[in-house]
Order: C-alpha cells, then structure tokens, then sequence
C-alpha cells in the first residue's frame, strides 16, 4: 500500500495541474470505486471546482468550492490518479473517469487506475476542513502542527511492540511496513521493543528518524517495486534503491555489516539488523 511518501508525491501532481479545475463530468466503471457514496457521484460532483488537494496520512482530498464537501481519495493497494488528454487512459483497470476544465481554459481527464480495487473516491461532508472518513486519522509527522515530544509521550503509554504503534494509523498516520522497518533500523531499535519501555528521548529519536527516512523518500519520488505505484505522470518512484533493511534479506547492514533479517510477524515481513538494533 502506498504510504506518506507516496501518496504526498501524488497530491503534489495533483496540485500542480488540477487546483482550481472545474468538473465537467464522471463515469464510473466499477462498482467497489465508490462503494460507501449515498447518491450518484457523477451526479454529486459535476460542476463542482476541486481546489488545492491535502493529505493526512495515506489519504488525500480535494476541498470542493462549496465549502462544506470534499472529493475524498484512498488509493488502496494500487490506486493510481493519472492525468493526460482526455482519451488517454485506456487501461482495463479504469475505474474512474473525470473530465476537467482547468481555469487556462485546457481540458484534463482525471483516471482513477486501481487493479485491486480496493481503493475509492467519496463526495463527503467536511468537519473543521478534515473529511467524514479522515477524521479518526491521527496527525502525520509533516504536519506542522505535530508535536514530537506529545506523541511519544503518547506513544510510550502503549503497552505493545514499537512497530505495532508506529503502524497504528490512529497513534501517528502515514507510516506503513517499509517506512516503518526503515525508521526503527535507523534510529537502532529492535521492532518488538515494547513502547512503554523505551526512554522518552529515544522514542523522540525514532520520530526524527522516521522524518528524515520518509523525507528522503519522498525527495527521491517514493517507493515502486512494481508498476502498481506510480505518479500522476506514470512515473515510478526509485527510492528502493536507498533502503537499508526492507526487502534485504540476507544481504549485509549497511551500518554494520551483519546479515539483515526477515521475520514474519502479524501477517507482515518485518526486516532488521540484529546486530545493531540493539535498544
């Protein structure tokens, strides 16, 4: 699933050729595309003006010009939100389809791609700017009004595996598997030290960690191991290549030269360095 690097490269695309688009018209093409809208999302949306996309997490949204409702967007497993001329995207995986007016006067087609289909747009109510299905979503590391020192008080009065925390999207959003691996290997932490028992200034460390890990990511287009991720241009992210630990099994730490591992835990691959994650 993509995580904050990832769907934060898309919302900036998104941003930089759709703000202020205007809706001229929707199809949908798949059913489980809107699974959860109370109406016709063609309907609901055309005429309406998508203004500057945000994101919590892994999810983004669009602010409609009314003010009060969102175009809200979960890319799943392998949604990709891919912008051309109209006619472009002929993929078999097209679940949706949108035709924009862009305030230049130019004609985009806004294809939502997603062969798992687990992903989904929602036309929804805003509360305080946050979208109805966001609002249970905690605050993200980027967001400016985090406060590292609050959240890993908040973290340590967790009584369960680090990893199982930096994972839980209503503790602190955005970190999936791979960030996750990454953060706790360069901040030296074995995965299933309990969050209680570490020292406050470590789990402050984890979460500078955890920024630097995904800033650079994000610098570097996000994570692609296959086609299922890519930008609004089609474009995949080569991050991979600068990971430390996940998905290198068996090959040396780059720290310290031991073997890296690969356990399997709570139905995910979890990799480490036994050697120097150590705390």
């Amino acid at each position: 699933m993509p995580e904050l690097p990832e769907v934060e490269v898309v919302r900036r695309g998104l941003a930089a050729h759709l703000a202020d688009a205007r809706v001229q018209d929707v199809e949908v093409f798949h059913p489980r595309a809107t699974r959860g809208q109370e109406g016709s999302l063609p309907d609901l949306l055309r005429g309406s003006v998508l203004r500057t996309p945000r994101r919590r997490g892994k999810y983004l949204w669009f602010p409609l010009d009314d003010g009060s409702h969102a175009l809200f967007v979960h890319l799943g497993m392998s949604g990709q939100m891919l912008i051309g001329p109209p006619g472009e995207v002929t993929s078999p995986h097209l679940r949706i389809r949108a035709l924009l007016e862009t305030p230049e006067g130019e004609n985009l087609q806004l294809s939502f791609v997603d062969q798992r289909t687990f992903g989904r747009w929602l036309w929804t109510p805003v509360e305080e700017g946050i979208p109805l299905p966001v609002r249970h979503i905690a605050r993200d590391i980027f967001d400016p009004e985090c406060d590292d020192l609050a959240l890993a008080r908040r973290m340590r009065t967790k009584r369960s595996e680090i990893k199982r925390v930096l994972l839980d999207q209503q503790v602190v959003s955005g970190i999936g598997n791979i960030y996750a691996d990454e953060s706790l290997w360069a901040a030296g932490i074995k995965p299933w030290r309990r969050a209680d028992r570490l020292r406050l200034k470590d789990t402050v460390r984890l979460l500078g960690c955890a920024r630097e890990v995904m800033g650079r990511a994000l610098a570097a287009g996000g994570t692609s191991f296959d086609s299922l991720y890519v930008n609004v241009n089609g474009a995949s992210g080569y991050f991979s290549r600068s990971l430390a630990v996940y998905g290198r099994a068996g090959e040396p730490c780059p720290r310290c030269g031991g073997p890296i591992e690969r356990v399997a835990w709570t139905n995910r691959s979890t990799h480490w360095c036994p050697r120097c994650q150590r705390l």
